[in-house]
């Protein structure tokens, strides 16, 4: 039976682990809670000298104490920022390592320091700031419980164990934060299972699209042939489901889990056909400038200049990605649908690369309307702005305080509220509060049946919020639509539901 070393996330002690620990033993596991320098039991060992390196040597410390057995034996368990002195110690220890866990954590980069995992930009550089004025400094821990959800999602932890972590939390030493994680590459044999709390926003499947949208990082991980598994709760599974997690360790340890697809020959789903063929389509020059692609009917409308429509992707989309969204099937065929309607139409490549990226595409979607409404053909006082998948957060600025001109907002599987662990600067990008400023805005919301959960709790969450408001919200339902069904579902439902939301949008427009 394989031993697993247990390494806990930031601030946290090897006390976090009694219970995951207790169920790994009844199945006749070995479980190793590791207690990092400066935290837990050990928090007043905390020092100058206490950075990764002295993290990784706790971690060496508990490995070698464990007698090699005929081969790889060791399970080491990374949570959080866990992960940095745990990919360090297997890259020292290649040989004893049976497997790695990313519990809940994203993968580190040789010469990277931990803090550039975290996804708050403000307090990445805060940190950064104390870490140059402050040798032997610490970060301090969230003070009350409402605070935990600035480092993941609270979701599945009672009372009393949310109090418990507030409780036992300890400052985390920044010299754990700045220092380069240093690897030599052995590390890369080993293999390795991902565990996803889905709570925080991500599962399985948003993984795979990012593979097929040309991440390279996860598109090695597909290569390599690493296992994954998702747990429904938030980022401290270990206090929210301990016999799940433990379950999943055990099963991880044995090889199971689900693997990603490798990119391949096939179209990814996002380049394949829109579900209107080429010759249903009307023939509308397109015209770039910038980043903006502009569709443009001939000659003027009813009443001179065109009211327009801007199409806002979604995201995060990696920065190499190519094609780039304005020239992907699916805003291609909404653009040429929109001019055929009467209207002009605008695709827009923005720099939501990242998930701490919202503020820079937000800088570049406002500078694409700009120039849109500063086009002659358009009649700058009629404009409707149609937001898709993870663009939804960026549609929360125009709820939240419409200009005259705006007469429409269009959101089409979108996303709703920021998962827990995306660093939305001063609660802004939520579009499920700004909607209770949007007054007599109308928004037209195209809702995937077959959605993700993380999706569609946050959309459920918008129409809530619109009710109570009062907002109007015209919802157009595709029962057997998934995320981006456009390319992926060549359904009657669909093709009625994309014609349906460019009526609806166009007669706002006509208002």
């Amino acid at each position: 039976m394989n031993a697993f070393i247990l390494v806990g996330g930031m601030f946290t002690g090897s006390w976090i682990w009694e219970e995951t620990a207790a169920r790994l033993a009844d199945a006749g596991a070995r479980a190793h809670p590791v207690e990092l320098t400066g935290l837990g039991a050990r928090r007043a060992d905390s020092g100058p000298g206490t950075d990764l390196e002295a993290h990784v040597a706790d971690v060496l410390r508990v490995i070698d104490a464990i007698p090699a057995g005929a081969g790889p034996d060791l399970v080491l368990v990374g949570h959080g920022y866990g992960v940095h002195p745990v990919l360090a110690a297997a890259d020292r220890r290649a040989g004893r390592i049976a497997r790695l866990v990313y519990l809940d954590a994203g993968p580190a980069r040789d010469g990277a320091p931990a803090l550039a995992a975290v996804p708050d930009r403000a307090l990445r550089e805060k940190t950064a700031d104390a870490g140059a004025q402050e040798r032997g400094g610490a970060l301090a821990p969230p003070a009350a419980a409402a605070e935990w959800q600035r480092w993941g999602s609270t979701a599945g932890l009672s009372g009393p164990a949310l109090d418990r972590l507030t409780r036992l939390a300890a400052p985390q030493p920044l010299g754990t934060l700045l220092q380069p994680l240093r690897l030599s590459g052995a590390v890369s044999q080993v293999p390795a299972t991902g565990v996803l709390c889905t709570a925080g926003g991500a599962g399985i499947d948003m993984v795979q699209m990012q593979v097929g949208l040309g991440d390279p990082a996860l598109q090695a991980l597909a290569e390599q042939g690493v296992t994954f598994f998702e747990l429904a709760t938030g980022h401290w599974p270990m206090l929210s489901l301990p016999a799940e997690l433990a379950a999943v360790l055990l099963s991880a340890a044995e090889g199971g889990g689900r693997r990603l697809i490798p990119a391949s020959g096939e179209l990814p789903p996002h380049l394949r056909p829109f579900l209107f063929a080429d010759r249903e389509l009307p023939v509308v020059p397109r015209e770039r400038s910038g980043a903006v692609d502009l569709y443009a009917p001939e000659g003027d409308g009813p009443r001179g200049a065109r009211p327009a429509v801007v199409f806002v992707h979604g995201g995060p989309v990696p920065a190499g990605a190519r094609p780039t969204p304005r020239d992907w099937p699916a805003f291609t065929g909404y653009a040429r649908l929109a001019a055929g309607q009467g209207l002009v139409a605008a695709t827009v490549d923005h720099r939501l690369h990242g998930t701490g990226d919202h503020a820079l595409a937000a800088q570049d979607v406002a500078a694409a309307v700009d120039r849109v409404r500063a086009d002659p053909r358009v009649d700058a006082g009629r404009v409707a702005l149609w937001f898709f998948s993870g663009g939804g957060l960026l549609s929360a600025d125009w709820l939240q305080a419409p200009p005259p001109w705006l007469r429409c907002a269009a959101l089409t599987y979108p996303l709703l509220a920021p998962p827990p662990a995306w660093a939305m600067p001063g609660g802004r990008f939520r579009p499920a509060d700004a909607v209770r400023e949007a007054g007599s805005l109308p928004v037209v919301l195209t809702r995937a049946g077959r959605e993700s959960p993380e999706f569609a709790a946050t959309v459920e969450g918008f129409l809530v919020a619109a009710r109570r408001c009062g907002a109007h919200v015209d919802v157009i339902d595709v029962p057997d639509g998934r995320h981006g069904f456009e390319t992926l579902d060549r359904t009657d439902t669909a093709r009625a539901a994309v014609h349906q939301a460019v009526r609806t949008v166009r007669a706002h427009l006509a208002r």
